[in-house]
């Protein structure tokens, strides 16, 4: 009988971790999707990829390191992304500090972990590596320099804007389609706003249409996703295509009125 009663609670307790899990949302970044899902065992190669790249930091060489990285590596926007081998070496410092470099050299392989088709994550996201060849694909730490130097250039950004566009928290897209200069940004109270332009305008004129209350949801797998604002009997909706065809835009704009799709163009981000 004791031994039913504990097999009884063991079992109990898996399905509430089951339960658990899958009630969690999918997340949207590589941060919150490392904290909702289980940590596979690493195969023997993976576990040689990672202890190659603890090796890497454990000599600090730049030159080094951006043979393991695969550009353009992102930076969080506006922050431009590190186009390539030679302006990783000079912005090295802007995105691995001394910090970050030593939480890796200094890593245990239980603090890396293989995150099905999305690759390999070292703690609960910070850096992230693909399956096969140990490149590193996705660096979400941010030094201080960067913290310093985001909110600078927002500030900046806020300068170049049209008075109606000044307040928000932060910036998320500029876009140029054929006809239209679009930007979404995220307002203090986490939902977004679409401002928008002809293509021949500059941000510092009055937008030709200004959307608020805008939400954000998940578009299919690997961090797809689509922003949606309605107003009176219209719906405009931003789609970021993150992962898809090879011919896929980045950014598609549709509009729809009483439902009826009457516009569709698709757009290339600004990151400068």
């Amino acid at each position: 009988m004791k031994l039913l009663t504990l097999t009884l609670i063991a079992s109990s307790l898996l399905l509430w971790g089951y339960n658990s899990t899958d009630r969690k949302t999918t997340s949207e970044t590589d941060n919150q999707l490392a904290d909702t899902l289980q940590t596979p065992t690493l195969e023997t190669s993976q576990a040689d990829d990672i202890k190659s790249v603890i090796a890497l930091f454990e000599t600090g060489d730049p030159g080094k390191i951006a043979d393991k990285i695969n550009f353009p590596l992102t930076r969080e926007y506006p922050i431009p992304a590190i186009k390539d081998k030679e302006e990783f070496k000079q912005r090295f410092h802007e995105v691995f500090d001394q910090v970050l470099i030593d939480k890796i050299a200094n890593s245990k392989m239980e603090q890396w972990s293989e995150v099905g088709w999305r690759g390999i994550m070292f703690e609960n996201g910070i850096l992230w590596m693909a399956n096969s060849d140990g490149v590193i694909t996705s660096v979400n730490y941010q030094s201080d320099f960067e913290k310093k130097l985001r909110q600078d250039l927002i500030t900046k950004d806020k300068q170049n804007l049209h008075a109606s566009l000044k307040t928000f928290e932060s910036p998320v897209y500029k876009i140029k389609t054929k006809n239209y200069l679009i930007r979404v940004d995220q307002l203090t109270d986490s939902t977004y706003r679409y401002a928008s332009w002809k293509i021949t305008d500059k941000e510092s004129s009055k937008p030709d249409i200004i959307l608020d209350n805008g939400e954000s949801e998940a578009d299919g797998n690997g961090g797809n996703h689509v922003i949606t604002f309605s107003k009176d009997n219209y719906t405009y909706k931003i789609y970021r295509i993150l992962i898809g065809a090879e011919d896929s835009p980045e950014v598609t704009l549709t509009v729809e009125k009483d439902g009826k799709l009457i516009l569709t163009e698709d757009g290339k981000l600004i990151l400068e």
